[in-house]
């Protein structure tokens, strides 16, 4: 049976300009995600932004993307560098999510990295995995852009559970 907007809409959102902000964000806090940083290399060093609207779009190509806003001061960098390093972060990274998501801060302080092979990008160790990206196109989308990008290099450690977002919490899946 096919689902049709009447079927799961109330009368009283039907025409209307969307919900407001604040409950949009709540809604969608019950959707768990990933947690990532990522990284690339700018004129004046690395640079990073915690992001989990990370998302894998196609397998040939290998494709990723992610949506950076447009008030990130990190994200106009990242995009003038032309590549990026995911960084996926374990459950023991909770900390390095929290500095890399405060505007404002030293974010690769006492933060041991090494260059990501194609883009040299910052590979965050500990990370539970990383891939080396640059990109293929950006496209605006509502207060945001999609970042859409070619894989160029990936590894992946499972000594440690992913970390996940959940209802404003940071957890993990296992």
């Amino acid at each position: 049976m096919a689902v049709v907007p009447s079927d799961i809409e109330p009368d009283e959102y039907r025409g209307s300009t969307g919900p407001e902000p604040a409950e949009y964000r709540r809604v969608l806090g019950h959707f768990p995600t990933g947690v990532t940083i990522v990284t690339a290399l700018g004129p004046d060093g690395p640079v990073g932004l915690a992001v989990n609207s990370f998302t894998s779009v196609s397998l040939r190509p290998p494709l990723v993307g992610f949506f950076p806003a447009h008030t990130s001061g990190s994200w106009p960098v990242i995009r003038h560098a032309g590549g990026f390093c995911v960084n996926i972060l374990g459950h023991h990274q909770e900390s390095l999510a929290r500095t890399f998501a405060s505007p404002g801060t030293d974010r690769f302080r006492d933060v041991e990295m090494r260059p990501a092979p194609i883009t040299g990008a910052p590979i965050l160790l500990g990370a539970v995995a990383w891939l080396d990206c640059t990109i293929e196109s950006i496209t605006p989308a509502g207060d945001h852009d999609f970042a859409l990008a070619r894989v160029r290099a990936i590894a992946a450690d499972s000594s440690h559970p992913p970390l996940v977002f959940h209802r404003g919490r940071y957890g993990t899946c296992d």
